[in-house]
């Protein structure tokens, strides 16, 4: 086979020891019951006559039947299987005469040469089964299905693994101490993400160690020789004596290892090169002598990602040929799962900044109400959604208060979300009546599809005038939290969900009184597996006239933390579906804050709004603002009588600002531009632009309205 080619695990057919379950993931470190020994053959073969024959060890070699007293053993390899006396083979086969699938029995192992380091006393037995190995130190694998059973229980161990700490960490906790004393995990910095082609050097970080703990190093030994072993703090942290960042020079050692994929034993000409370039200056000395390290490039889906050391303590036994293979299967279930790690990251990222996206960053702070919201995804795997708030000032220190829930919790669910906010939003600036604003939400949905249904609630609030207008499509009801302590859901028609085609949506009118609280949300808030939509709305109806009582009849509760009691109330099966949640408060605009007049479309309506608007100041103390206010009142109030056929209206708001609106009859808006030096006009909205705070211009469905701000004082 091509020396580029996979390398296959060569499959046991080893039967699973009694008793020890094939799954156990410390299946390594079961212990293999030793067989008794067999009793010594006689000097002379019986018959033979021939002197000097010697005793067969208790151990058979490979190929070789066990003698019993009284008889020798024939010459040649035997054809039956080994058999020890007691408990029968170690793994039992069927005779030649009644195997039917044809697998050969396997020999029993042959015994292991004494390694460096190991008590010269230690028997063949010992050394092959693991007894006798220093208390704390993990027994060695000496068969194949030791090695099928510790690949099986570790590579299911790092699949459990979601993120990329958690795969790095079921890699290091898979392998010590069971295969090896300590490992380090280095990783590209940054990792590659699917099909992107990284630019730049390969740089390695060093992501993890793990070593067996000091109060399991019974021996007190270390990785480093016994004469520059440093203290047992130092070396409880790897990452003291290792470099954290190594850059992979084109061509060097290292590069020709990792572009090998293949482990490699640190004592092979190529490793000697190449660990000294990963572990940095004087790293190379936590390498023991002979082969008890190994160097395992991460390979995973299309480029080298990283590397792993597995290191073994010099008293323990070297690692051995088969350990390679066992070694390749870890790096590449580990460089696999982390490479499936950073897509994850990266479509939850994506996912992350799509619902950002999509829901607003911030709140505004129209004038008369204060809001808060909150939105909690289905789950930490389902992150996006169709659920989606919204508030929009709209003309006249009104608030549009939207909440809607597009069905499902999926990529597309949430683009049609996006879709549809972004049309109410669209619609809100028509200053459309909430009962047509659904109604343009319907049609845009079957416009999208026929299956793309949604439910939605749109309200208006007029602070000045203390209403509110809502609409309803198939929407959970919302509830109005009085300052009293009073809850009450509020009755409005339900509707059909938007989507559904030819259906007429019915506003209504409501009282919006100062200091009260009105909760939007979606249906995953009060609706679950465990109880019916309306369960839900009263259990949150009783919540919060609970939360109200804490804060007295005369105080209505924070808004934040309003709404961290309502989400209080989810219990751990109670998150089904995403929620979206918008509180508004309502503290409105005193009667005694608003002047407001009619001025006809003439000549003289701009002097008479200048008087207007001078009396208004002086009545609130603001004699201060007087002269700014009559310049700009003049000019947009002179710009509105130009064209306007109908009355143009005056309005002034006291607030924490001054705010002056003006409107007419005339959809265009007015632009701003820079007059020439020989123009008549064309100034006033730069003067509106130079000296208000802030300035703007909505086209209503009846015209338009020209606004601006002045600080106070």
């Amino acid at each position: 086979m091509d020396s580029k080619g996979v390398t296959e695990q060569p499959i046991s057919f080893e039967r699973p020891e009694t008793g020890v379950d094939p799954a156990e993931p410390r299946g390594a470190l079961v212990r293999t019951p030793t067989p008794p020994a067999a009793p010594a053959a006689p000097a002379h073969a019986s018959g033979g006559g021939t002197a000097g024959a010697a005793a067969l060890p208790a151990q058979a070699r490979t190929g070789e039947t066990p003698s019993t007293p009284g008889t020798t053993a024939p010459p040649g390899p035997s054809k039956e299987p080994p058999v020890i006396a007691g408990n029968g083979p170690e793994h039992s086969q069927p005779s030649v005469a009644a195997e039917t699938d044809g697998h050969r029995p396997r020999p029993v192992p042959e015994a292991i040469p004494p390694q460096p380091g190991t008590e010269q006393s230690q028997s063949s037995d010992e050394r092959r089964t693991g007894q006798g190995v220093p208390p704390g130190r993990p027994t060695p694998m000496r068969r194949d299905g030791d090695r099928l059973r510790f690949v099986g229980a570790a590579t299911r161990r790092i699949a459990r693994g979601i993120d990329l700490d958690e795969i790095v960490m079921g890699l290091c906790r898979a392998t010590v101490p069971t295969f090896s004393d300590a490992i380090l995990v280095y990783l590209r910095d940054p990792l590659p993400v699917g099909d992107e082609r990284p630019t730049g050097p390969v740089v390695l970080r060093l992501r993890r160690t793990d070593r067996i703990p000091e109060e399991r190093d019974t021996e007190g030994g270390g990785f480093l020789p016994a004469q520059a072993q440093p203290e047992p703090a130092e070396l409880a942290d790897l990452s003291a004596v290792t470099a954290e960042l190594c850059e992979v020079r084109p061509g060097g050692a290292l590069a020709e290892v990792l572009r090998g994929v293949r482990p490699v034993f640190a004592d092979a000409p190529a490793a000697r090169a190449a660990l000294p370039e990963l572990l940095g200056e004087g790293g190379e000395s936590i390498i023991p002598d002979g082969q008890r390290a190994i160097l395992a490039p991460l390979r995973g889906r299309r480029r080298v990602i990283g590397a792993a050391v597995f290191l073994r303590r010099p008293e323990r036994l070297a690692f051995e040929p088969d350990d390679l293979l066992v070694a390749a299967q870890l790096a590449t279930h580990s460089a696999l799962g982390i490479d499936k790690a950073v897509l994850y990251g990266r479509e939850a990222y994506i996912a992350d900044e799509l619902q950002r996206t999509m829901l607003p960053e911030t709140l505004p702070r129209p004038t008369g109400v204060r809001l808060a919201s909150r939105y909690l995804p289905a789950a930490e795997t389902a992150r996006v959604g169709g659920d989606w708030y919204d508030a929009i000032p709209l003309p006249g220190s009104r608030v549009a208060l939207v909440v809607g829930d597009v069905m499902g919790h999926s990529m597309t669910s949430a683009a049609i979300m996006g879709q549809l906010r972004t049309t109410a939003q669209t619609l809100a600036g028509l200053d459309l009546p909430p009962h047509e604003v659904l109604h343009h939400l319907d049609e845009q949905a079957q416009r999208l599809g026929t299956d793309r249904m949604a439910t939605c609630l749109y309200a208006v609030y007029d602070p000045v005038s203390h209403r509110i207008t809502i609409a309803n499509a198939g929407h959970p009801p919302p509830v109005l939290l009085h300052l009293g302590g009073r809850a009450e859901v509020l009755r409005v028609p339900a509707g059909a969900p938007i989507g559904v085609g030819g259906v007429d949506f019915e506003a209504v009118e409501l009282d919006a009184p100062a200091g009260a609280t009105l909760l939007l949300y979606t249906d995953g808030l009060v609706e679950s597996r465990l109880r019916d939509v309306w369960t839900g709305i009263e259990q949150l109806r009783e919540k919060l006239a609970a939360t109200a009582q804490l804060t007295g009849p005369d105080h209505p509760p924070p808004l934040e933390a309003l709404c961290d009691e309502v989400l209080d109330m989810l219990g751990p099966g109670d998150r089904d579906d995403d929620i979206a949640l918008l509180a508004a408060r309502f503290d409105g605009i005193a009667p005694s804050d608003v002047a407001y007049w009619f001025l006809e479309p003439e000549d003289a309506a701009p002097s008479r709004a200048r008087r207007l608007a001078r009396r208004a100041l002086a009545r609130w103390g603001l004699e201060e603002l007087t002269d700014s206010v009559e310049l700009l009142v003049s000019e947009v109030v002179t710009n509105a009588v130009r064209y306007a056929s109908r009355p143009v209206t005056l309005r002034l708001l006291r607030t924490d600002v001054l705010r002056c609106e003006v409107g007419d009859d005339v959809p265009q808006l007015p632009r701003l531009r820079q007059a020439r030096a020989t123009d008549e006009g064309g100034r006033g909205l730069y003067l509106v632009n130079r000296l208000a705070r802030r300035w703007g211009a909505t086209r209503l469905s009846t015209g338009k309205v020209v606004w601006f701000e002045l600080n106070r004082g």
